[in-house]
């Protein structure tokens, strides 16, 4: 079972709209627009003063547009274009992905292109929404690329770590050393045993050796702790580099999990780490795994939801 939470994936599969009849001669009805309501931080609570004028967020749509670059279909929900990606195969309902390139419809072989549209249009807020969101998500996951160079900043177990180029010291076995903040309070320094000429790429390479190390080191750690405690027995642990899920789970014991988790606060990595485990014991998302999932990390919610929320560096 894999887990695929935050990295700009949302699924909504949709049951096939009833076809209704039309009397001959009589046009159908255009698809109804489907307003959305004014972003949150457009509201004025009572004790701000008078309420200004909020701009409708379906307005800010007004030019907006969605353009999956396989895109064979297009529709506009209410003030947007969405030209999305269209594929029939072997299923039994329709189904949306809503993903860093945009919209992708699936259809099962025997329903119609009208079914197909009708089923885009009922889905309009929903489709819209996550667009939005995976837009905005994208941004920020922008706004984190990394200048690989003396001075670049990332983000380990929840903290920031300022990397310097040290070359006098041989870090043979671990490639680098982290320091504590000299003060404390502030960033704390990972030095690199990289020339000072060094390019991009290979600062690059030499800081995501060192993360992968602690990774392997710290999942190894989490999940000897919580394999007891859910009466499972992992086998093999493998690093992934995935961009689409934080983890996965086989019956035979095989865990993966993407080392970028090493980038999140522990209790976010442990959330994952007993994610997978549990699907040891429950290969499914049922009741059953998730009240498993919460013997464990009784504030699981919370934890999968900054998974959702929190950007993740861009390494490329």
């Amino acid at each position: 079972m894999d887990l695929f939470e935050g990295l700009g994936s949302e699924f909504a599969p949709s049951k096939p709209p009833e076809r209704r009849s039309r009397k001959p001669g009589k046009k159908a009805a255009p698809p109804a627009v489907v307003p959305l309501p004014p972003p949150a931080d457009a509201q004025q609570h009572a004790d701000t003063g008078p309420a200004q004028p909020a701009v409708p967020l379906r307005d800010t749509l007004s030019l907006a547009s969605f353009v999956h670059p396989q895109a064979t279909r297009e529709a506009v929900l209410g003030t947007a274009r969405v030209a999305y990606e269209f594929k029939r195969g072997k299923r039994k309902t329709i189904g949306f992905l809503v993903g860093a390139e945009g919209l992708s419809v699936r259809a099962p072989r025997w329903v119609t292109l009208r079914d197909v549209d009708a089923a885009v249009q009922e889905k309009a807020d929903w489709i819209l929404r996550k667009l939005l969101e995976t837009r905005q998500r994208q941004a920020r996951v922008e706004a984190t690329r990394i200048e690989w160079k003396d001075g670049a900043e990332f983000p380990f177990m929840g903290e920031p770590v300022v990397i310097r180029l040290d070359p006098k010291h041989g870090f043979a076995s671990v490639g680098g050393t982290l320091d504590e903040s000299s003060d404390g309070a502030g960033p704390r320094t990972l030095r690199l045993a990289v020339a000072q000429n060094a390019g991009p790429a290979q600062i690059r390479d030499a800081a995501q050796a060192w993360l992968m190390r602690n990774a392997r080191r710290l999942f190894i750690e989490r999940l000897d702790h919580f394999a007891p405690r859910l009466g499972v027995q992992w086998r093999k642990l493998s690093l992934s580099n995935a961009a689409t899920r934080w983890g996965s789970a086989s019956a035979d014991g095989s865990i993966r999990l993407n080392w970028r988790l090493i980038h999140f606060r522990l209790p976010v990595i442990d959330y994952v780490v007993a994610h997978e485990l549990a699907h040891l014991r429950v290969m499914d998302h049922s009741h059953r795994f998730w009240e498993t999932v919460e013997s464990v990390v009784p504030d699981y919610g919370l934890l999968r939801q900054q998974l959702k929320d929190e950007a993740v560096p861009r390494w490329n």
